[in-house]
């Protein structure tokens, strides 16, 4: 932490943290004018927990998160709901990358490997996380308002191996 890259933390705030604020910013007024709206903001489980040298992600993520929850307390008089979602690990083509330079001979193999650290030994699907974004923009989910879901098949409320 202490030797970490400034102009790299800096980047990391600017993206994951600015990011999501300018965008706060600019559709809450029309949000307001209309007198509705849902926004559901993409923290990460890096967001509601600590991950080993990954300080300004989860600086940011944390921020995301507790932006989220002010902007529930500042804007739900105006029918506005405010959510978060918090991504374990998913399998993208970004991950599915990774599990190939872990293991270029057999990335399944990377991928069974790293799932075993989760409760449901397995990583998250794309879809699963859209179908709780879904959910959190629906009228369905009218009285949701300044939470961040975790999408991580239980591994955030483990403490130790499973």
């Amino acid at each position: 932490m202490a030797e970490y890259d400034l102009e790299v933390f800096n980047r990391v705030i600017g993206i994951n943290l600015m990011g999501v604020y300018y965008g706060l910013r600019h559709v809450l007024p029309i949000m307001v004018k209309q007198q509705f709206g849902r926004i559901v903001n993409v923290a990460s489980v890096g967001g509601i927990r600590g991950v080993l040298h990954q300080t300004p992600y989860v600086a940011s993520k944390h921020a995301v998160s507790g932006m989220t929850k002010n902007a529930a307390l500042e804007y739900a008089q105006h029918g506005i709901t405010t959510n978060a979602i918090a991504p374990g690990a998913i399998l993208t083509p970004m991950v599915a990358g990774s599990f190939k330079q872990v293991n270029p001979a057999d990335p399944k193999a990377a991928e069974t490997e790293f799932a075993k650290g989760n409760p449901s030994k397995r990583l998250g699907l794309p879809v699963e996380v859209a179908n709780v974004v879904a959910f959190l923009l629906s009228d369905e989910c009218s009285y949701v308002n300044g939470q961040t879901i975790a999408i991580d098949g239980g591994q955030s409320n483990t403490y130790g191996p499973v």
